[in-house]
């Protein structure tokens, strides 16, 4: 029996609890030492959602050419607990900003790297929801709401490399 749309749909809806490592979230002490082990605080969870193809789209256009720019807004979309501005998601340590962004762009079926997110974006994803609406009858709408591990998994059950046998 095939999927209806809100069942496809219903991937990018999900929520992620994600663990952040003490050792993340240390900061150096004044005099250059790392502070206490007291002064950390103990490990912490994040609430990540999947980024949609409507997500990456607008990351795409907003941030043109600018990786650290769209790498922050990749970020401030998808990290839902605690919510960030801009400007403090762009003060994050940069081990923690990179550990955010590999667990968005697993959650988020994205296995590209940074530097290819762009072309991956563009041209083949549009023609990515002209090929699901054909095969599959679902308005681009519905698609664009779809995360970039659903659209790849659909595509390949469109070319039938995913029957179900």
């Amino acid at each position: 029996m095939p999927l209806t749309a809100e069942e496809l749909l219903a991937g990018g809806a999900l929520t992620h609890e994600v663990e952040v490592s003490a050792e993340l979230l240390r900061v150096n002490g004044g005099g250059g030492g790392q502070t206490s082990a007291a002064a950390v605080p103990p490990d912490m969870r994040v609430l990540l959602r999947p980024l949609t193809v409507r997500d990456l789209q607008r990351i795409g256009k907003a941030a043109h050419d600018d990786e650290s720019l769209s790498a922050a807004l990749m970020i401030q979309h998808a990290l839902l607990e605690p919510s960030l501005k801009i400007e403090q998601v762009s003060q994050l340590p940069a081990g923690l900003a990179r550990f955010l962004l590999e667990r968005i762009n697993a959650i988020s079926g994205i296995s590209t790297a940074r530097n290819e997110l762009e072309e991956a974006v563009q041209a083949p994803l549009a023609r990515a929801c002209f090929v699901l609406a054909r095969e599959f009858g679902w308005t681009p709408e519905q698609v664009s709401g779809m995360t970039i591990g659903q659209i790849l998994l659909y595509l390949e059950m469109a070319h039938g490399g995913g029957d179900a046998a």
